[in-house]
Parts: C-alpha cells; structure tokens; sequence
C-alpha cells in the first residue's frame, strides 16, 4: 500500500490553519498541532457542532438578509437534527454573485472558465463575477415573466456557463431548481417533473459529443407538456422545430428587451428552511426519492470541499458531472462560497480534449470517478499534457482501483485524491480524507468534520470505535445540511424507523421527550452522558426542572424515567443518576448549555470517588 504522508504545510491548509488559530483554546492543553491533534478535533466537532460551525461560517461568502439568532436550537425535541441557523433569512444564490472582502471575491474576478468540445486550438472562455451576475439577474428578469414564485422549474441539460447561470437564477428568483440529469430517457424526465410538479424546463435542442448531436430536446417533448425553453447547442439559433408554447434561448431572453436595467434584480430572500433545489435519488429499486434542498445544503457542501478537499480563494476547481446529480450543485455551490473559479468541459471528459482544457484552464483541483481514470490510463490520451498546476484530486461515485489511482496522482507530481462518500440526502460526503491525515489510495480516513457515525453489526449493535469491522454505517442525526424531508416518501420512515439508539445519541432528543412525560411533575428534562472516573461505559445522567408547586425526589424519577426508556426506546438502557436542579443554564439566545451541565456532574463524581 501507498501512503501520502501530510506535508508540513499542514499548517497551510484551510482546516490546519483553523485549528492552529482556534485550536489551543478550544482544547486546552491536549492541542498540539494540525496533524497530531486532528483525531481529537474532529471528535469535538461532533460534540460541539455549534462552535464548529460558527467558525467556518466566517470562511464562507454567506450574506444574511437577517442573520441567526444562534448556530443550532434543539428545543423542538421533534426534529431530530435539531434546527440550524433558526431566523435567519437569505437568498443562497445572492451570496455566490457578490464580491466580498473575505473570502476576498472581486467584481473582476474570473469565476467560470469554459470551452466547448472541439475548440482545442481556441483560447479558454473566461467570464468574471460581475458577467456572471449580470448574466444570472437577466435570467431572473425573464423568469418573472412567465412564472410565480415558489414555482418549480427544471433543469436538464449538460452542465454548461449558461446551465449554471440558468440554476443560480431560479434561485435568485424564489423559484426552486428540479435537477434532471441529461442521461435520462423520456419516462425518466416524465417521472421526475410529475413528482416537482415542475411548470417549466430548460434543456438544449442537442447535446454535442464527439462531434456528433445527440436528441435532447425531443425526449423532454415526449416526457409531457411542461413549458420548455431550449438553448441551442451550437451557435445562436435553436436547430430543431418547437412546439407552440416553448420558447428558444433568444426569445426567451428578449422578454426583459423592455426593462431600462434588465441586468439589475432584487433577490427573493426566504428562511434558511426554504427549498431551492429538488434533487432525486437514482431510483434503481423504485420511484426516485424526491430530496429537496434546503438553503442549508449548499453551505454544508462548501463547507465540507473547504476544509476536506482545501478548496481555496484563487482555485481552478474542475469536476465533470451534470447538474441533475449532486455533484453539479456541489461543486458550483464550492467554488462560488469560497471564491474559487469552477471549470467546465462543454463536451464528453473522455479524451484528450477534456486533459488539455485541464492544462490551458489552470485546474488546481480536479474531481473524477474511478471509472473515467482507468478509461484515461488505459487509451493513454492523457501523455504528454502538463498537469501539474493540480493541487489536489477527489473521487466519489465508485470504488477507486489502486493502480489506477497512483497513475492519476503520478501526473501532478504524486499529489494526493480525496476519496468523497456520502449522498444527495446530506448535501456532503459523511466520510472523507483530508490533508491533515495520512492518504492511501481507494480508502477513506475520517469522518467529516462535525459527522458521528457507528458501525453495526448484524443484530444491530454497534462495534467499539477503534474495532476492525465489517457492518452498516449508523450516522447520528445532529447533521448540519441533511434533509429533514421528502416529497414523495415519508422521511421519519425512511432514515429513523427502527434505527436502535446509541449512547443517547440517536439522540439525547428521544430520551428527553420520553422522560418529559415520565411523571406530572416533570418541566423538563436534559440527557448528559459522562465516564465514569474508574473507567467503564458511560452512563446516562438526567437533569430535571419541576413545575412549580410539585415535588418528587431523585430516586423516584430514576426508576419512572429508566422504565420510560426501558419500554419506549431501548430495553439496555438505564439512568445511572438524576439531579433536580431549579433552572438549566442557558445562553443569551437560550440555548441549553450542557457543557455547564456536563462539568457539574463530572466534578460530583469525581468528588464521591476521591471519598
């Protein structure tokens, strides 16, 4: 096996310089480095999501229209995961057009970068932040003269600039994206704009490969009546006959000819929770899973490409994909949060063409699947390119060949590929590398950062942390971005129903809302695990306030409570101890600190055990 040892520029990278700034107070005196104290790191992440994401928020390009009145709230006990950034109010889309200090985006800024499939000798196209959102807002324009806010428009065609400035202007309008990958036949197309309920579709009349046209437009005709506007593949006229009420690209456009500013917009602002983006699963064993996308899932999509792939300010990030799969939106939603430039190959990745684009486009960071390397290493249409302005691979989609994998890293100086796993439902990968740890090719080495998981085991017990296993992946719920819905299934049903807890935290949420209804006297209740000071597993302590006027002791709600968990939840479980106090303490925002709780039951114990 091949390991790629972290280099001492760790110190360098978006993640190691966080951890050197915020580290040493975060933790304490075990903090030693980037590299020796990562493990440790990412363990407080899950802990503290909280504290986790209000640092990197500040790395990413968010605007507020109204910001947060805190990080996470999790005292609606129904919500699994809790609810992010509760109050605030945005557009997303808004805040990837807008220059900002930091991260340092400017109007002149070069963010997509483009050339169409057999213009090799041709330049690359480059268009600047303040093209592309003069492009978006002329969009938005003439979205508003056909449809009505909240309405869901589709989108299926090759991830091209004008496919990416179609997506960005939906958003800007408050109208929600329905992602259709352009691979997809009629019945498909057919299955996904019934489910969104789509008004409206923007595909192209071709789709251009190897010099030859390939029908796009005719399979969305035959999929049913939904309006379309249709964007010529090549040149500026549309090459096939449209139906009556579909509009071509120019006639599209000239709808806003009137407007004295047509490249000036006002964004639609909505709550974080607002959808923006209907995304599906690939619906191999049935109906596609119609996953919506919350304001919430591009932030932890940047998020996770800034500090696990080290997506930078000034990068070229380039990944061939489609926007009907959740790679096209994460990788734009990456590269416009954090300030980076996305490339984009108008044409098929396969061969020569696609390696020069990389070469002429400067690409620092080039995304690919297992299956797209052994093609380039087993036709040799990759020799003679210069690729060593790359930075960085990632990989997701397959099981990477590790012969395959050293071939691709030996063409940028053996940098290292990030291997991605996660899925649509989160908006990221739950299981990633990074630059902070050792990398050997095809293999993961950590979960992302704020992400707990367990393995389990057939009967559905989860095996010890640092056991070699073989099982099913149990993620726990507190996920910033996960969808906490679906439009065409029931979401509890699918992700929650059967899943056996663990340590509370499937979550310390069902153990409270059992034990809130425990007994009369209960107010509320907070679930704390902590070691016990001789070692063992640890144990479940409930704090308790009473209404006023009731009473009841200790002991009393231990047993109530270890019945309640015993015959609701899981039948292992126990309270170890139970502390009526007379109230939580709560931030100014009134978030529970259980910290606060924490260290007061460690120090009683720690206390009795010295006695």
């Amino acid at each position: 096996m091949i390991v790629r040892f972290p280099s001492l520029q760790a110190r360098q990278t978006n993640l190691g310089s966080l951890m050197e700034i915020h580290g040493p107070k975060l933790l304490g005196s075990l903090y030693q480095d980037p590299i020796t104290s990562f493990g440790l790191f990412q363990k407080f992440t899950v802990q503290h999501p909280d504290v986790y994401w209000s640092l990197v928020l500040k790395e990413l390009s968010v605007t507020f229209r109204e910001g947060p009145r805190c990080i996470l709230d999790t005292s609606d006990k129904s919500k699994h995961g809790g609810t992010w950034l509760p109050s605030s109010v945005l557009n997303i889309a808004e805040s990837c057009l807008l220059p900002m200090n930091s991260p340092r985006k400017r109007d002149e800024d070069v963010v997509v970068i483009w050339r169409d499939e057999g213009s090799d000798d041709a330049p690359v196209n480059r268009m600047t932040l303040r093209e592309l959102r003069e492009q978006v807002m002329m969009v938005a324009n003439a979205l508003d003269t056909l449809f009505s806010k909240g309405d869901a428009i589709a989108i299926d065609m090759p991830m091209t600039a004008t496919a990416v400035a179609v997506y960005l202007a939906i958003i800007l309008a408050g109208l929600v994206v329905v992602s259709i990958a352009d691979s997809f036949v009629s019945k498909e197309i057919a299955t996904r704009l019934r489910v969104s309920n789509a008004k409206g579709i923007f595909t192209q009349d071709f789709i251009r490969r190897g010099g030859r046209n390939f029908p796009l437009y005719s399979r969305v005709v035959e999929a049913g009546s939904c309006k379309a506007i249709v964007i010529p593949a090549i040149g500026k006229d549309v090459a096939v006959q449209l139906r009556k009420h579909d509009l071509s690209w120019k006639d599209f456009l000239s709808r806003v000819d009137h407007l004295p500013r047509p490249n000036h917009y006002f964004p639609v602002y909505q709550s974080m929770y607002s959808v923006t983006n209907i995304l599906f699963s690939s619906g191999t064993t049935g109906e596609p899973k119609a996953i919506p996308w919350t304001q919430l899932s591009p932030i932890r999509s940047a998020a996770d490409a800034w500090a696990q792939i080290n997506i930078k300010t000034g990068d070229v990030f380039c990944w061939p994909t489609n926007l009907g799969w959740v790679m096209g939106p994460t990788v734009l939603y990456s590269c416009f949060l954090i300030g980076a430039s996305l490339a984009l190959y108008h044409g098929s990745p396969l061969g020569r063409g696609f390696g020069n684009f990389v070469q002429e486009a400067g690409v620092t960071c080039l995304g690919t699947v297992p299956s797209l390397v052994k093609t380039w290493k087993s036709t040799q249409c990759m020799e003679g390119l210069d690729w060593t302005k790359i930075k960085s691979f990632a990989s997701t989609g397959e099981a990477s060949n590790f012969d395959d994998d050293l071939w691709l890293s030996s063409k940028a100086y053996y940098r290292p590929i990030i291997e991605c796993c996660g899925g649509t439902e989160l908006a990221s990968s739950y299981i990633q590398g990074n630059f902070l740890q050792p990398q050997a090719f095809g293999a993961f080495s950590a979960a992302s950062m704020t992400t707990g998981f367990v393995i389990l085991d057939e009967h559905g017990v989860p095996y010890p942390d640092d056991q070699p296993c073989v099982g099913e992946v149990a993620l726990f719920p507190v996920y910033m971005g996960a969808t906490d819905r679906l439009l065409n299934a029931n979401n509890e049903e699918v992700y929650f129903k059967g899943m056996p807890m663990y340590k509370g935290m499937t979550s310390s949420v069902e153990i409270e809302r059992v034990c809130d209804r425990a007994d009369d006297s209960v107010l509320e209740t907070a679930a704390i695990s902590v070691a016990p000071v001789n070692g063992g597993p640890e144990q479940l302590v409930m704090f308790v306030v009473l209404k006023k006027g009731y009473s009841s002791t200790q002991e009393q709600l231990k047993m109530k409570f270890s019945r309640a968990i015993q015959s609701n939840l899981n039948p292992l479980f126990k309270v170890s101890h139970v502390r009526i106090i007379m109230e939580f303490p709560r931030t100014a925002s009134n978030k529970l600190l259980r910290r606060v709780l924490r260290d007061q039951i460690k120090a009683e114990l720690a206390s009795h055990s010295r006695l």
